[in-house]
């Protein structure tokens, strides 16, 4: 099997965390989307979306969107278990997975498709949404300070594959200078200091 990615790209930078927390070891082929090459008619064979990561499997199968690869090997590779060891931290990192996604990931995103310039040549871009897009995320980086006042990692005590979504999010935001501040999120920076130790973060 192997997993097609732009490395640099955060949903990209998800999988490798994951497999790395895990021990898995998975050949990478680069897929350049600077160049446009997920826009061939080859690669939106295997990906009706055009995105990356892209897992291929030994059958031929092909599984897209980072969280769907990362419970594929999940269910391959239980332990350790990071979406979550019983029913109410299962619910809870999924509840923040998709907080990851929604408030931070997603505007983020949209910042920087709609302000960056560098999907003006294949898409409509709207600088104003975009700006107030930058803006959504860093008021969410408030409300993550303030979970982090009196949790650990996102699910508690637990790190989870919550807590890889939402540091890729939250780096992610650099590429628009969309970053937490020191003063006013120093829990939030604290989390990520954590989370920096991990021998995952540096994938």
């Amino acid at each position: 099997m192997k997993i097609y990615e732009f490395a640099s790209a955060p949903n990209c930078r998800r999988v490798r965390m994951y497999l790395a927390e895990k021990g898995i070891e998975v050949e990478f082929s680069h897929v350049d989307i600077a160049k446009g090459e997920n826009l061939s008619p080859e690669y939106r064979s295997k990906d009706i979306n055009k995105k990356v990561p892209l897992l291929e499997l030994d059958d031929g199968t092909y599984i897209s969107e980072s969280v769907a690869i990362q419970r594929y090997f999940e269910e391959l590779h239980p332990e350790p278990a990071l979406f979550g060891r019983d029913a109410k931290e299962k619910a809870l990192v999924e509840m923040w997975n998709r907080r990851a996604d929604f408030n931070l990931m997603f505007p983020i995103g949209m910042c920087f498709q709609h302000v960056s310039g560098f999907f003006k040549d294949r898409m409509n871009v709207y600088p104003e949404f975009g700006e107030d897009s930058g803006k959504r995320a860093i008021k969410f980086m408030g409300v993550l300070n303030d979970h982090f006042s009196d949790h650990e990692y996102l699910a508690g005590d637990y790190f989870s594959v919550a807590d890889i979504s939402m540091v890729c999010g939250l780096d992610f935001g650099k590429v628009q200078n969309l970053r937490p501040d020191a003063e006013k999120h120093p829990h939030l920076i604290r989390w990520r200091e954590q989370l920096k130790q991990r021998p995952s973060f540096k994938v």
